[in-house]
Parts: structure tokens; sequence; C-alpha cells
């Protein structure tokens, strides 16, 4: 594979998945148990959607068709969409939206620390402003996490469930293919492979502060996101994300 069009790729696969967090997180915009909690995610969702306009600017530059970060994000469908499946699960409720931003953050923290050092100048400084952001995205969920788990019988069996539920998409994160081999031996991207110990330290420590047993391996559901392979949910996601622009294409904010 030509280094430039897995290049590409390679960078709408992180835009399309902080996006489409983004989109999760602020969907709790008015809807925060508490006052602080509804602007920590809405700022959260803002980080996400600035690294995904990062990305999608460059991809944009590497494509050379004359798109902008707006095209790609509000005009492809459902199937062109190269994000993990973990991050367009819905937030069913808080214990949900924490588990699934700190299993995503744990390795989106992992990748751009390794990518800060990447042979590619701008990858490398996008990196850089991601993961001041998620140092502190993976913070705020852990916290949250240890107080559901080691709080009330209620809370914590609705971080057990998050988890539970939410665990069969964790093996996607680690899922690898042409694209990053040729960009990994260009010294581009980095080898999810080599990050999996030490986000199985990062979550098994959270875990345990928590009091939650992780799940047993096994029964993973691989949809190949990374390939445009998702889950139901993405497809209702994107009709309320991209309906504005699609009914007023020709609009000027």
């Amino acid at each position: 594979m030509e280094t430039n069009i897995a290049l590409y790729k390679y960078c709408v696969r992180i835009a399309d998945t902080s996006l489409i967090l983004a989109q999760r997180m602020c969907e709790w915009c008015g809807h925060g148990p508490v006052l602080e909690e509804d602007i920590a995610m809405s700022n959260m969702g803002l980080d996400l959607i600035g690294q995904s306009r990062g990305f999608y600017s460059y991809a944009a530059k590497l494509e050379g068709k004359g798109r902008t970060e707006d095209d790609i994000a509000y005009f492809r469908n459902e199937r062109e969409f190269l994000n993990r499946c973990l991050v367009e699960q819905p937030n069913t409720d808080f214990a949900y939206t924490m588990m699934r931003s700190f299993l995503h953050g744990c390795l989106a923290y992992l990748q751009f620390r390794t990518l800060v050092k990447s042979k590619d100048e701008t990858i490398a400084g996008l990196s850089e402003k991601a993961l001041k952001e998620m140092t502190y995205h993976v913070r705020h969920a852990s916290e949250w996490i240890v107080r559901m788990g080691d709080g009330t019988d209620v809370s914590h069996e609705k971080v057990k469930e998050a988890l539970g539920n939410l665990w069969q998409f964790t093996d996607e994160l680690f899922e690898m293919d042409e694209v990053d081999q040729t960009l990994i031996k260009s010294g581009i991207a980095c080898d999810l492979s080599l990050l999996r110990a030490e986000w199985d330290q990062m979550v098994n420590e959270v875990l345990a502060k928590a009091k939650l047993e992780r799940p047993a391996a096994g029964g993973y559901q691989s949809k190949g996101g990374f390939n445009g392979t998702h889950t139901e949910h993405l497809g209702h996601l994107l009709s309320e994300m991209q309906y504005l622009p699609r009914a007023y294409p020709d609009a000027i904010w």
C-alpha cells in the first residue's frame, strides 16, 4: 500500500474515533447528573472535536481533492466511517459513559504518547496536543469508575454492568491491518500490540480500586469498525449529527 494512501486512512481513523466519541459526550449537554459534570463532559467533547479537526484537515490535504474537514465529517455515510466500534455505543447511563471513556481513553493516551515521536511532523504535533487532553480524560473517567465501583450497591451494579457490556468491544481497539503495517515500517504509526500490556496494567489498577472484576477473556465482538463495519448504533448517531449540514449544504455560519 502506498504510504500516502495509508496515511490518509490512518488520520481518518483517528479523527472518526474522536468525532464519534465527541458526539456521544456532547449528548450529555444539559443532561448531566450535576452541573459540574455537565460542563466537564461537554468540554471533553470539545477536546475530541479539536482532535478530529486536526486529523481531518491533514487527511484532506493528503487526499488532495479539495475537500475540507467538514466535508469529510458530514458528507460520508456509515460504511465510510472508520471509527472503532466502542465509541459509537450509546450512553445508556452515566456509568456507561465513564466506562466507555475510560477504556478508549487509556489506549488513546498510550497511542498519542507514542505518536509524539512519529517521523511525520504533523502527526507528532497533533498527538502532542491530544496527549495533554487525554491525560485529563483518563484521570477524570478513572476517578468516577472508582467512586461508583466502591460506592453504593446501586452505583457498583451500574458500573459493573457497563464494564460487562462494553468489554466485548475492547479487543478491536488493538486490531491492525495493512494500513498500520505500512506506516509502522515508515516510522509514522505505532504498533498497537506493543501497547497492550501497559493498557492492561492501567485498566487492571483502576478496576481493582473500584472493586470490579475484569471480564474473562473471549467472547469479543470484533466488528472491524476501522474498516467500515459497525454496530447498529452508528447510523442513528450520524442521522442526528449530519442532519443540519446535509439539509443546508451551502449554509455559511
